[in-house]
């Protein structure tokens, strides 16, 4: 019966491998709870899916579309003008820890400054003295 029901439907997708690939997915929809369109008559989901091409008016364009569907990786979403940011439990605290030790690294690096500054405007060293206590 599967055999008749191929050559059937090859008048509606001359493909044979697009048919296998539209016929499976209609496999899968049915097998996930979608109606059926015709009699089971104690098949199995392919066959009913291959007499479902072959005798109804079936859409093939959206088989495809719902096979590129499923097989698709990336799904695209729709973004908002404003996005939503999740926070994780504990993030607050690990952020205020890094805001101190970056507040405290900024505070050491100023005393450091300040004191290489002091240093540089504190009054020149005078000329070396000899031991009698002349400039040379």
């Amino acid at each position: 019966m599967a055999r008749v029901t191929v050559e059937d439907c090859i008048l509606k997708v001359p493909n044979r491998f697009e048919l296998v690939l539209v016929a499976s997915q209609r496999a899968r929809e049915i097998g996930s709870g979608a109606a059926i369109l015709v009699d089971r008559d104690n098949d199995k989901n392919p066959v009913v899916s291959l007499r479902e091409i072959a005798d109804t008016d079936i859409s093939i364009t959206a088989l495809n579309e719902a096979l590129v569907k499923n097989h698709q990786k990336v799904i695209e979403v729709e973004e908002d003008d404003e996005e939503i940011i999740d926070v994780m439990e504990g993030e607050n605290e690990w952020a205020a820890v890094a805001n101190e030790a970056a507040e405290s690294e900024a505070a050491s690096a100023g005393l450091q400054e300040g004191a290489l500054e002091e240093e540089d405007s504190e009054e020149p060293e005078t000329a070396p003295t000899g031991a009698n206590g002349d400039t040379e």
